[in-house]
């Protein structure tokens, strides 16, 4: 943590290592694939007509539910149903999810949590089935006892989802903290009722996480810098 920028962490009063357990989101958070979503969503815009957005536009407009996010960006074509655009994003993004990798050191965090003794989930907007290939696929499966994603690709949010797996690893809300990279992550902790860290590393400016109050690192290989120093 950056003891000299208060701003960009304001409210973290507890070492990591006071929990005993860590929910991790996954898109954006461990997968670093913002960059391949914005490629995607300008190939969407083009064959509308529309212009596309940079990636620094994507961190201030992306949002849950999505359908609002693209509503935002101009994919309102006449009445399109929504399904549609998200089942031909969905297509392409499956097509080269493979040239997505996770985050920097972000492997070595994981290790890190699990040889501190803390047990580790993923809680994500992505479909359940896929979530089970792709963290296989890059060897981090290991790592969480407990994998929580949605039924389908229309990503409406995760907060029931979220609700569910708090009951399932039976343990109290302030042993929990949950860490991601967008606004709807900070919302779905608070329905949780446990502690949340932000990490613009993904879908999400630091701007817009900044706002919510929660600490704002600057990486996961600032969570693991964080980890170090508690030890």
């Amino acid at each position: 943590m950056r003891e000299e920028d208060p701003e960009v962490n304001p409210g973290l009063r507890r070492d990591i290592l006071d929990y005993r357990h860590v929910v991790w989101d996954w898109n954006g958070t461990l997968l670093d694939d913002a960059w391949l979503c914005v490629e995607i969503v300008n190939g969407l815009l083009h064959r509308r007509g529309k212009a596309p957005i940079t990636l620094r536009q994507y961190g201030g407009f992306f949002d849950f539910p999505v359908a609002d996010y693209y509503r935002k960006i101009g994919l309102d074509c006449e009445g399109e149903p929504y399904e549609k655009i998200a089942t031909e994003f969905i297509v392409e993004y499956e097509r080269r999810r493979g040239e997505c990798g996770l985050q920097p050191r972000a492997e070595r965090v994981l290790q890190a949590f699990a040889d501190a003794g803390l047990t580790q989930s993923i809680l994500s907007a992505y479909k359940q089935s896929r979530l089970e290939e792709v963290t296989t696929a890059l060897g981090v499966r290991r790592f969480f006892s407990n994998l929580a994603g949605l039924d389908d690709h229309y990503a409406a949010g995760k907060a029931e989802i979220g609700k569910h797996l708090l009951r399932t690893l039976s343990l109290s809300p302030s042993d929990v903290v949950f860490v991601g990279d967008t606004r709807h992550d900070y919302e779905v902790a608070s329905v949780m009722g446990v502690d949340c860290l932000l990490i613009p590393s993904g879908h999400n400016s630091r701007e817009r996480l900044v706002s919510c109050g929660a600490p704002v690192l600057g990486s996961v290989a600032e969570l693991g810098d964080l980890l170090d120093r508690t030890q």
